[in-house]
């Protein structure tokens, strides 16, 4: 009898210890499925949840504000793709006076009759320098190889070479040679598209004519209007472009 209530006994305190470690491990699975084990974290946790958050931000802002970036250069490119910035007024340009020998090639030391416009011309020589064509039109009066010159020419740097006096009749524009003051421009290829610095010298050079013998923009042509020769290509094949210089011309005289 003894013997049975001690195994009753041990029995129920075997039955304590196992209820004892159910109830734990169901107390250890509940704070793992509630996660209430760390709750006592949960501060950690937001912290660490926030700083990803602001991080992933700062990362997206970026993304778009490059995008932005990239969108208005790539506009700006388009809008001004082939533009030339100008900011010349219509004061007296520097020049280098070289004056033709007087011959009856290229300086036939003929009085004009009176300026009353101003005509454009391209080379037609890539590439050649305001000092090769000066010297080119010099030496016509020993080669005798054709008549021709011009009273300014504008060179790939922005130099300006004046060959012939504006009251003096230079040969470059047919029929408006009598009356008009030509103006030769370098480029740099086959485009006959001028450089940056050559356009900027020939703004303030023909604005300057322009206020020096009373003109506007108007009065200014191309040797295309006297002939419909391809002179000067650039400006011929591109009427926007034609339009612009006008403009940027009358803005020079505007300034002074």
């Amino acid at each position: 009898m003894t013997r049975f209530v001690a195994y009753i006994s041990t029995i129920r305190q075997r039955g304590v210890q196992m209820n004892s470690y159910r109830g734990d491990k169901r107390r250890n699975t509940y704070k793992k499925k509630t996660g209430r084990k760390k709750a006592g974290n949960k501060n950690g946790l937001k912290r660490w949840s926030g700083k990803g958050l602001f991080k992933n931000r700062y990362i997206l802002i970026g993304i778009v504000l490059l995008l932005i970036l990239t969108i208005v250069l790539g506009m700006r490119s388009c809008m001004t793709d082939g533009a030339y910035h100008v900011d010349v007024d219509a004061s007296e340009p520097q020049l280098d006076v070289q004056l033709l020998d007087v011959n009856p090639y290229s300086r036939p030391g003929i009085q004009s009759d009176g300026i009353t416009g101003v005509v454009i011309h391209y080379t037609a020589n890539p590439g050649s320098s305001a000092q090769e064509n000066r010297d080119y039109f010099n030496g016509l009066k020993d080669s005798h190889e054709t008549e021709a010159s011009s009273n300014f020419i504008v060179g790939l740097e922005g130099e300006i070479i004046q060959c012939v006096p504006t009251w003096e009749v230079a040969y470059a524009s047919n029929e408006r040679n009598s009356d008009t003051v030509s103006v030769e421009v370098c480029h740099p290829d086959e485009s006959g598209k001028f450089t940056q610095e050559s356009y900027s010298s020939l703004v303030q050079l023909t604005a300057w004519l322009c206020v020096k013998f009373n003109l506007t923009e108007d009065d200014v042509i191309r040797h295309y209007d006297v002939t419909g020769k391809i002179c000067p290509k650039y400006f011929v094949e591109d009427e926007d472009a034609w339009a612009e210089f006008k403009k940027n011309v009358r803005e020079a005289i505007d300034k002074t």
